[in-house]
């Protein structure tokens, strides 16, 4: 079977080829530059916990090296604190959970630069990778059995693949040739943002000032740490501002560090600066028959804490195991391609209307500050939570309504995690015996099984293996409709002891039974696939997903 084709090789591109060699699918990467990665200190990008898990899963090694994840949260008003959120840096205990035993999970923050630089690495480790560079396309042709693109030049060239993704940015030719539309919001904010060195009184601590006391400073301030004493400083500007010019920007330096230093402006290297600019854009469409879209060429999002390139990691998580079980199988269920679009944009669609919402009340008053409790306590409050990976504005997506969702049976119970969204990383057995986190066997396309067996930890496993429930449950997981692993774990939050959790390959929930329910467990498998084959061929389900505004 011809190769998936990956247009645009930005973080998401990349990973998403990494996603699917993983799963034994070869891809063509078209990269439109020459490879090489411009160093932007400025340009940083805040991953969650879990996508940063899933980067370190697909052989990146520079979010050691070149991130770094934060230990605290502050936000201040005017001269006030008014929160401090303690971090779980995840080095102990169930990291992972939304809230740990030190706080919430802490992000991991990387200059862009680094974290491509680090993919493109793995990438040169694979062998079923093909990265092209200096390869733009400029004509997409589909048919029942593939597609096709063009890349122009001196020798242009065709390209022949199985399914092809555009993942080309903000300004996609990929959904341009497709004619998908792409509506939202220009310049919903805009931020001064400048990278630096220097040392500031909160060392690894993330900080976020409303209403700085000081002149000239605008109304925001976000300042957020990089390794080697570098950090990254936004101030929020005016939506119509002038622009900003190099003297008004190293004056908004100069006030804002001597500001947090008690009055001194301390020694600093200025190392980078830009205008990163927000916008607010839902594509209509993110699957045309065999082509689908992904990360910036399917939605943009950014204010009020809201991360693009976390969300576009999370494409990634959702669209390669299902890619790949397609191509390995050819008779795959067209909904499990459909549920794609109809989870992803959904999710999206459901953060960008929360950050709408809150833009009225966090800039400037509206009709929702009643809803806010604790008046400037509670706007600080809501933009941590997005910052932080909470709430509305943050909270890793669920999918409980998705067409993938298993059906309602007597043996369904409910647990910690609420069905469709994503599974706590608790500690696990593998089936070789060695003890690992939940998230070390995701990305690998397949089901897993998690019986909750309190006590296992104390007894070698070819004893337990063959004790109480495991054999009749191992039964059931040979017979599952779609490749599973059993794993154990002592406990997982609000599971009763002999609770079997049904986990898709993106780590998400599925469902959770009281005990061993084969035939139960075989339908929630056979959901999460898309259901039986149907001898309708993958090219014609790109239409049966309902539209989100």
């Amino acid at each position: 079977m011809d190769p998936v084709i990956i247009v645009g090789a930005g973080p998401v591109g990349l990973a998403l080829s990494l996603a699917l060699a993983a799963q034994d699918v070869p891809s063509v990467v078209l990269d439109e530059s020459a490879g090489k990665e411009e160093p932007r200190p400025a340009r940083t990008a805040v991953l969650r916990a879990d996508m940063a898990a899933l980067v370190e899963r697909l052989g990146c090694t520079t979010l050691r090296d070149e991130g770094v994840r934060w230990v605290g949260w502050r936000s201040l008003r005017r001269r006030q604190q008014t929160l401090h959120v303690p971090l779980d840096l995840g080095l102990s205990g169930d990291a992972g959970a939304a809230d740990g035993p030190e706080g919430p999970p802490a992000p991991l923050h990387i200059p862009q630069h680094a974290l491509a630089r680090g993919l493109r690495d793995a990438i040169a480790r694979q062998e079923l990778i093909t990265l092209v560079t200096d390869a733009r396309v400029d004509t997409l042709e589909q048919d029942a059995h593939g597609v096709g693109a063009h890349t122009r030049g001196p020798d242009g060239t065709w390209w022949r693949g199985s399914f092809l993704v555009g993942c080309d940015g903000a300004r996609s030719t990929v959904r341009k040739l497709l004619g998908v539309r792409f509506p939202g919001r220009t310049a919903v904010e805009r931020h001064a943002v400048a990278a630096l060195r220097t040392e500031l009184p909160w060392a690894g601590e993330a900080l976020l000032h409303r209403q700085p006391p000081w002149r000239g400073s605008g109304e925001e301030i976000t300042a957020r740490p990089l390794p080697d004493g570098v950090w990254r400083i936004d101030w929020l500007l005016p939506p119509r501002g002038d622009l900003v010019t190099p003297d008004a920007l190293v004056t908004r330096i100069r006030d804002t560090l001597a500001g947090w230093c008690e009055g001194a402006t301390p020694p600093y290297d200025l190392i980078d600066t830009g205008v990163h600019t927000v916008h607010h854009r839902l594509a209509r469409r993110w699957r045309v028959d065999r082509v689908f879209l992904a990360g910036d060429a399917a939605h943009l999002l950014g204010a009020v804490g809201t991360q693009g390139l976390d969300e576009g990691l999370r494409d990634v998580d959702n669209l390669a195991w299902k890619l790949a079980r397609t191509w390995h199988h050819r008779d795959a269920s067209p909904a499990l391609l459909d549920s794609y679009q109809s989870e992803r944009r959904s999710a999206v669609a459901a953060r960008l209307r929360a950050a709408d919402q809150s833009l009225p009340v966090l800039r400037g008053g509206g009709g929702l500050r009643a809803y806010l409790p604790g008046g400037g306590r509670g706007h600080d409050a809501l933009l941590t939570d997005g910052h932080l990976g909470r709430g509305p504005l943050g909270a890793p997506p669920a999918y409980p309504h998705s067409p993938l969702a298993p059906p309602a049976s007597e043996g369904r119970i409910p647990v910690g995690t609420p069905d469709g969204a994503p599974a706590e990383d608790v500690r696990v057995t593998a089936p070789d015996g060695t003890t690992v986190r939940l998230r070390d066997r995701l990305g690998q396309g397949r089901l897993l099984v998690v019986l909750v067996a309190p006590g296992t930890g104390v007894w070698d496993r070819r004893h337990w293996m063959s004790a109480g429930v495991m054999p009749r449950l191992a039964e059931a997981v040979e017979a599952l409709p779609a490749p599973a692993e059993l794993l154990v774990t002592e406990g997982y939050p609000g599971a009763p002891a002999h609770a079997v959790l049904l986990v898709r390959p993106d780590g998400h929930l599925a469902a959770a039974f009281a005990g061993v329910r084969p035939e139960e467990l075989h339908a929630a498998a056979d959901a999460v696939r898309g259901g039986s084959p149907a001898v309708e061929d993958v090219s014609t389900g790109s239409d049966r997903t309902a539209d989100v505004n």
